[in-house]
């Protein structure tokens, strides 16, 4: 119990932290004059692409399960895309990671650690996209030397969290590597690590340590590899598209592929663990819109307030409408979802 009230207390305290900078200075009469100005009929196509990261996620994710399942319905694919980002804007901590695999699990009778095991991959696939994109876009920066002016300091700050993200994903994938090729060794070290655990408890992570490993299975297969790798730049320039747009509808002409690198600062403020992605993902969203475009500030908090609130509301809407129709309640979602972090 204390170790969850001592978690809730950081997660609090970084969304207070990211929420103070995203709103400091702003002068709120301005930011819901530029909010308004909008080009009604592409702001509402802009609304109804909004789960179209649900449709590309899911597809996706078939081929991490086919080697458990072949036939994994694509209902239960994108309905666990949607109840886990509705869990994870609604819960801190990122819980709708941990929900979205378990659900699924039970709707396709999926070993759960194998499930777990998927969602580990995808994520580590998410962060080498991103990264390779923005690899490309300042690769290519001497080609559009007069066309994207930014402040100064922007490119450094790129860079820096670039070699952030390609770290990170780099030490889950050799983590992975390491538990798929080297499994029984990898399994002996973690039951030294859980000998002092109750004896049932000890046997329980470790059974789910082995369908984790076999979630892994993807590793093994080159065709599947070059699938989800392409499929990977599928459903992020989809993402990428979708902010283009909603752009567009503000009357903000921005080049597509001048897009990459706010997305991936947003991506960046998106993984910080705050309740709704509130503070974190509207911070950095914020700083991308100013040092990137030049944005005016009060124009960057009013349109960074309206496409998060889109995202919030669509994707919840489809998260209540299936869990509406399947007769389960936030809360059964929660406790599913801790009982894998306990």
């Amino acid at each position: 119990m204390k170790k969850t009230w001592i978690r809730l207390a950081v997660i609090f305290l970084l969304t207070v932290v990211f929420l103070y900078f995203f709103i400091r200075g702003v002068q709120w009469k301005e930011a819901f004059r530029y909010s308004t100005n909008v080009n009604w009929l592409l702001f509402a196509l802009v609304i109804l692409l909004t789960p179209l990261h649900l449709v590309t996620r899911g597809y996706r994710w078939k081929y991490l399960l086919i080697h458990e399942k072949r036939d994994v319905k694509f209902y239960n694919l994108f309905a666990g895309n949607a109840i886990g980002f509705t869990v994870t804007f609604i819960f801190p901590g990122r819980l709708g990671e941990l929900v979205k695999p378990l659900y699924v699990a039970r709707k396709e009778n999926i070993r759960a650690g194998f499930a777990l095991g998927t969602v580990v991959v995808e994520r580590t696939f998410d962060i080498f996209t991103m990264c390779f994109l923005l690899g490309f876009f300042l690769l290519a920066q001497p080609l559009y030397p007069t066309a994207f002016k930014i402040q100064a300091g922007a490119f450094k700050n790129l860079y820096l969290w670039g070699i952030v993200g390609v770290s990170f994903a780099s030490i889950l994938l050799i983590l992975s590597l390491l538990f798929y090729f080297f499994r029984e060794k990898a399994i002996r070290v973690a039951g030294f690590f859980l000998k002092p655990l109750p004896h049932k408890l000890n046997q329980k992570i470790l059974n789910l340590l082995h369908e984790f490993i076999d979630g892994l299975k993807f590793f093994h297969s080159l065709g599947n590899l070059l699938i989800y790798t392409l499929l990977s730049f599928v459903v992020w320039l989809g993402i990428i598209f979708f902010y283009w747009l909603f752009f567009l509808a503000y009357r903000i002409s921005i080049p597509y592929l001048f897009m990459i690198p706010y997305i991936f600062l947003t991506a960046v403020g998106a993984s910080i663990p705050t309740p709704g992605m509130i503070g974190g993902l509207d911070a950095f969203s914020k700083l991308g819109l100013t040092t990137l475009f030049g944005m005016d500030p009060n124009q960057a908090f009013g349109l960074t307030i309206v496409v998060h609130a889109i995202q919030l509301v669509m994707t919840c809407l489809c998260g209540y409408a299936i869990l509406w129709r399947e007769g389960l309640t936030m809360l059964q979602l929660r406790k599913l979802g801790e009982t894998i972090e306990q």
